[in-house]
């Protein structure tokens, strides 16, 4: 692409030559001809001398004046411009590399420009959207639905069996069969080893623009709200409701029937065990104990603030 094509996506101006064909990302510590190198960090500025002029240098807009013959693509959001240019060649190197069929049931219907690994399963009545990116060995069960412009890596299963169960009498486990279903809307991003379980009888929702890292298990039923992020190893219960914008922490851990707020941080490892009702922080990591004992503890814990005032005061 020119220089020019890439700087209109990404929302950059240019100094120097416009036209020039850009063909890759590079490094400082590996730059190649003819590519693109983004210039994050002050110390990086004193090593530009010896670069190629074919080199292009994405930088911020309040970068020091630079010496050389290098083009510029000058950003506001140098980052953002960054991720936006990663999307252009990765879609680049999506369109050249090999996309197999993928094997499906009845009433299967894709858009335009998806693209699917080796291996993919895609059940009965299924729809996915355009642009969907669908890695190797993904499994979409039945009547799953998937917007557009959602990527979802190798070996994530969409609308698995969810975990219901019921101790009979007779201590046999009787299994609540899952018959409803899960909906993916659009600008969704699924890392790689994830399951999401279709609902009971309704959907499993995830939310427009939400990004789950890879190794995430969301239960039946649960509804993700839009533009939240979601790290690695995250285990979310059956029922919960997470609201628009969390930032759920790695290993974080969220028992059933959990209803969070918008706007809030949930720090990694924590075990949310009540509701969040309130924009903010919050963390929350207890060691093993019996039970009882356990929820002793995790009260006096919430009165510690009083229990100090009043210590305080009482030694005065």
């Amino acid at each position: 692409m020119k220089l020019i094509e890439i700087a209109k996506i990404i929302d950059a101006s240019i100094i120097g030559d416009k036209n020039i064909e850009i063909k890759c990302i590079s490094t400082l510590n590996n730059p190649i001809n003819n590519s693109i190198i983004f210039i994050s960090k002050p110390k990086d500025f004193s090593n530009l001398a010896n670069l190629h002029p074919s080199v292009s240098l994405l930088v911020a807009k309040d970068h020091k004046t630079l010496t050389g013959n290098n083009n510029l693509l000058i950003s506001s959001n140098p980052r953002l411009s960054f991720a936006k240019l990663t999307k252009i060649f990765r879609s680049i190197q999506d369109k050249n590399s090999l996309s197999f069929k993928p094997l499906h049931g009845l009433n299967f219907k894709s858009g335009r420009n998806c693209t699917f690994g080796n291996n993919v399963v895609i059940g009965n009545n299924v729809s996915i959207g355009s642009n969907v990116f669908l890695g190797h060995n993904v499994v979409v069960n039945d009547n799953v639905y998937i917007g557009d412009n959602v990527f979802i890596d190798s070996g994530s299963i969409i609308g698995s069996e969810g975990f219901g169960n019921v101790l009979s009498d007779t201590y046999e486990w009787e299994h609540i069969y899952h018959l409803g279903s899960v909906k993916i809307c659009d600008n969704v991003s699924i890392g790689s080893n994830c399951c999401i379980d279709r609902g009971t009888i309704e959907k499993t929702v995830i939310g427009k623009g939400v990004i789950i890292d890879n190794s995430v298990h969301i239960a039946h039923n649960v509804y993700i709200g839009e533009h939240t992020a979601i790290a690695a190893k995250v285990g979310i219960a059956g029922s919960c409701v997470i609201g628009k914008r969390n930032l759920i922490g790695g290993m974080t851990g969220i028992v059933d029937h959990i209803v969070t707020c918008n706007d809030v941080t949930i720090s990694a490892t924590s075990s949310i065990i009540s509701n969040i009702n309130k924009p903010g922080v919050y963390s929350g990591i207890m060691p093993t104990l019996e039970h009882k004992l356990w929820k002793r503890v995790a009260t006096l814990i919430t009165k510690l603030d009083n229990i100090s005032a009043l210590f305080r005061v009482n030694h005065k």
